[in-house]
């Protein structure tokens, strides 16, 4: 899929570093109209891969993780930045397109032999999401698919994942 969400898709040079590109997904989930929409693309790109549970990525991936598994009936597991999840969690760093970073997840989530589909906002460089699916396989969970509303192509990020993925809007700059 590609072109049909870029109208709603802002982009902001230099943020948050010097030659970063940044995607500002804000005028996507301002209007209810195109939320709605979106969240439905997402469900429709993800039913067939019959997932247990939907998994949230800190904190963008929240904003559409929700509403989805609403839709679909399902619940959310969230996996956060380090420090930001009470309880006994398991990390797994990595590194970003501009900078390096930790992921959580409980380890009291209930992911043993889960289905499990991601949703971020974004896939660029592949590090948040190859971190994510290697936080759930080793909590017991099956990633089974990934779905970005944004992929870089250029950056070559879904090599890095060994699940299926679905993008949105792709972009080849």
């Amino acid at each position: 899929m590609s072109n049909h969400l870029d109208t709603w898709i802002q982009t902001y040079p230099d943020f948050p570093k010097p030659g970063i590109l940044f995607y500002d997904i804000a005028p996507i989930i301002e209007y209810p109209d195109r939320l709605r929409y979106v969240c439905q693309l997402i469900r429709d790109a993800i039913t067939d891969w019959q997932p247990d549970v939907l998994v949230g990525i800190d904190s963008r991936g929240f904003l559409f993780a929700t509403p989805v598994a609403l839709l679909m009936d399902l619940g959310v597991v969230m996996v956060r930045k380090k420090g930001k999840l009470p309880g006994d969690v398991r990390e797994e760093s990595y590194a970003l397109e501009y900078g390096e970073a930790t992921l959580a997840v409980q380890r009291d989530r209930d992911l043993t032999a889960k289905r499990v589909v991601l949703i971020d906002d974004l896939l660029a460089t592949g590090g948040t999401l190859a971190a994510t699916e290697k936080l759930l396989n080793e909590s017991g969970a099956k990633v089974v698919g990934t779905v970005v509303l944004i992929e870089l192509k250029l950056l070559q990020g879904r090599k890095k994942l060994k699940a299926p993925v679905t993008s949105l809007q792709l972009y080849d700059e």
